[in-house]
Order: structure tokens, then C-alpha cells, then sequence
């Protein structure tokens, strides 16, 4: 089995409990959605999106959204929960990131790449799935893609284990320079990859796709948000506003956790560019 499948399979709820936890990063993405995307219905596609949390939110403002993701356990527990709230949420397809279904070309309004890129260590099939993205997309489609930056791992073993770059210095150094911390499939976090700022806006368009914004998810409270997320009403929904206007800042980028790319596929027809990345 995927050792990506096999962690999600373990425990399909942790996912949609990380984001009630970190609900800036939940928050600032959905107001991205909400200024890129067009005005519902729509046909979305949510790849890698576990057990739905960006599926039944986007469902509940009108989309019809098609889930998609590695890990059978997440999706039963997308349909469980959709089911619950009396969402309609057609049935999810169990599939790869890199090698969508053959019929689903250019059936889709916007595809939500927000989990396969950063559990896709060859930078070969990080450009496939860019690719698959673009392929399912109508002309004039949105894309979101979602990525954890290099220094993200940094700072949980800084929160949560500081002992760990003088147990692992030659993985320390693996992940400094090349992005990836390969484990096993018990691992926390297995088969990673943390991009660098730079290269994600040439990842995308090297797919095809013309770039609209990219920010970081969480401005500037990255590893600083437990107070923030526990707040409520006015002084909420400042510190989310904030953060969407922060996130924009270029030199805040290496500072978030999560950077979200927002892209559109060309209204014309024409191909996607032949370049290697």
C-alpha cells in the first residue's frame, strides 16, 4: 500500500480535526476561494481532499464538488459526515493526483489541489499532477494548489521535539537542501516534500496555468496561532483579514506554514507548454 494511503487510512478524522485546530489556515483559504471562484453552481474537483473539509463547505454554498483522494478510510468519513449534515456529495472516487480519470477531461470549473503536492517527493510527479489539474479543467478554470514550505518542519521540531536536528543531522540536512524527509509508512508525515517559495509559481506554469495570486495561509501567525484560533466574532474575523492582507507579502512567504497558489487555465485552447522542471 501507498504509504501515504496507509497514514490516512489510519486515522481519517485526524485531518479534518488539523483543521478545526489551525482554523487560519482554513479560513484565509476559503476567503482565497471565495475571491477567485466563480459564483455557484459550479463543478468542483477536490483532489487529495481526505474527508472533506473543503468539499462540504463548498458544497454548502451551492458548488456540486467530486472528492477524490488516495485514501478510502478519509472518503467513507467525507460521505459519513456529508450524509450527517444532509449535504449531497456525489460519490468519491478513490484515485492518484497524477493520473486522474481518463473521462474527466475538461469537465471541471476549478480543481482543489490542496494536500497531493507536498506527499509527492519527485519533482516528476509534482508537475504530473499540475498537469492532471490542468487537463480536467474547462478552459478559463481555476486551480488552487496548496504547499508546505521548507522551513515549515523546522519549526514543529523547534515547537515540539529541539532534540531532533542532533538525533537526525543527516535528514536535517536532507530536508534543508532538497526538500524531503523520506520515512517509512509509520512515519507522521511520510513521503514529504517542503518547497521553496521560489519555485512554486514556475511549477504551475510550466503546467500551463496563469498565474493569479500566491500568499502564505497563516500571514503571520504561523506557530503563533493558538490564541487566534481560539477567538471569536469581531476580533476573529480581524485577525483572518489580517492575515488573508499579510499573506500576500512576499517577504512573509518563507514564514508560513502553508502557501496557497491560485491559477487559471488560459481561456484558449492551446496546449500545455513542453517544458521539463
Amino acid at each position: 500500500m501507498n504509504p501515504v494511503e496507509a497514514h490516512y487510512d489510519r486515522d481519517p478524522a485526524r485531518e479534518w480535526e488539523r483543521l478545526a485546530r489551525h482554523r487560519t489556515e482554513f479560513a484565509v483559504t476559503c476567503r482565497v476561494l471565495d475571491e477567485h471562484l466563480p459564483a455557484p453552481p459550479g463543478h468542483i474537483l477536490d483532489v487529495g481532499g481526505g474527508p472533506g473539509r473543503y468539499a462540504l463547505h463548498l458544497s454548502r454554498l451551492g458548488y456540486r464538488v467530486t472528492l477524490l483522494d488516495l485514501s478510502r478510510r478519509s472518503l467513507d468519513l467525507a460521505l459519513e459526515l456529508a450524509t450527517a449534515e444532509g449535504i449531497y456529495l456525489p460519490p468519491p472516487i478513490q484515485g492518484d493526483a497524477t493520473a486522474l480519470p481518463a473521462d474527466f477531461t475538461e469537465q471541471f470549473d476549478a480543481v482543489l489541489l490542496l494536500g497531493p503536492l507536498y506527499h509527492l517527493p519527485e519533482a516528476a510527479d509534482r508537475l504530473a499532477a499540475v498537469r492532471e489539474a490542468y487537463r480536467v479543467l474547462r478552459p478559463g478554470g481555476y486551480v488552487f494548489a496548496a504547499f508546505i514550505t521548507r522551513f515549515a518542519p523546522l519549526r514543529d521540531v523547534a515547537t515540539h521535539s529541539p532534540q531532533w536536528i542532533l538525533d537526525n543531522p543527516d535528514r536535517a540536512r536532507q530536508l534543508l537542501a532538497e526538500g524531503t524527509n523520506l520515512a517509512d509508512e509509520s512515519s507522521a508525515f511520510p513521503n514529504p516534500y517542503f518547497a521553496r517559495p521560489e519555485e512554486i509559481t514556475p511549477l504551475m506554469e510550466t503546467g500551463g496555468f496563469t498565474t493569479l495570486a500566491l500568499q502564505g495561509c497563516e500571514g503571520i501567525v504561523a506557530g503563533h496561532e493558538e490564541a487566534v484560533n481560539a477567538l471569536e466574532g469581531a476580533a476573529w474575523a480581524a485577525w483572518v483579514a489580517l492575515n488573508d492582507r499579510l499573506g500576500r507579502e512576499p517577504s512573509l512567504y518563507g514564514a508560513a506554514d502553508h502557501l496557497l497558489y491560485s491559477g487559471q487555465r488560459p481561456k484558449s485552447r492551446g496546449q500545455v507548454k513542453d517544458l521539463s522542471y
